[in-house]
């Protein structure tokens, strides 16, 4: 079991993030002690979504398809309305996922990034949240959907959107914590 001040963390975003749902974990995290790393595409900065127009640029560390995920501890996903839509088309980033969750490393998404893990086919049967408008696309792809700050099932986190975040990054701590996460066929 990692302390969080040994524990590498994968950012995965695109353009078009949630401002502060990329950059309150990362620079949160970072405070606690981990290695933060940003994955896009192609490895170059991408620009986020604050409030009604694009928003502050964030560096990147790697191309997604250059990604060792044995390297991590923990996948992060950021919401906003556009970044997870674009991600989703995106296989190596899908696959990703996926393979952190089959890995048992702690997964957490925020907002609309649960899209992603409805893509990776993670939900079925377990416990979480989103945003409000994408409950559907969630229950539909087999989860049990609560109206909560946090959900955790496994080390599978999720939160509603950014009012939500000390509670995100809190439960990341925790989990990663927690070490490799068994999951029990739901």
């Amino acid at each position: 079991m990692p302390t969080i001040t040994e524990a590498k963390i994968l950012i995965l975003s695109t353009n078009g993030f949630e401002q502060s749902e990329l950059e309150v974990p990362r620079d949160k995290l970072r405070e606690a002690g981990a290695t933060v790393h940003v994955a896009t595409p192609d490895g170059a900065a991408i620009t986020g979504w604050d409030d009604k127009d694009w928003g502050r640029e964030a560096s990147a560390d790697v191309a997604i398809g250059d990604v060792t995920l044995a390297d991590y501890d923990a996948v992060v996903l950021p919401g906003g309305q556009i970044n997870p839509d674009i991600l989703r088309t995106n296989e190596e980033a899908v696959d990703l996922i996926r393979k952190a969750y089959n890995d048992g490393k702690t997964v957490a998404a925020i907002c609309h990034a649960p899209w992603l893990l409805v893509e990776a086919g993670v939900l079925k049967g377990r416990k979480a949240t989103s945003y409000p408008s994408i409950r559907t696309d969630v229950e539909n792809a087999g989860a049990h959907w609560e109206d909560s700050e946090v959900v955790t099932d496994q080390g599978l986190i999720t939160s509603r959107n950014p009012g939500d975040l000390d509670a995100f990054v809190s439960k990341i701590i925790e989990e990663i914590e927690e070490g490799t996460h068994e999951r029990k066929a739901a």
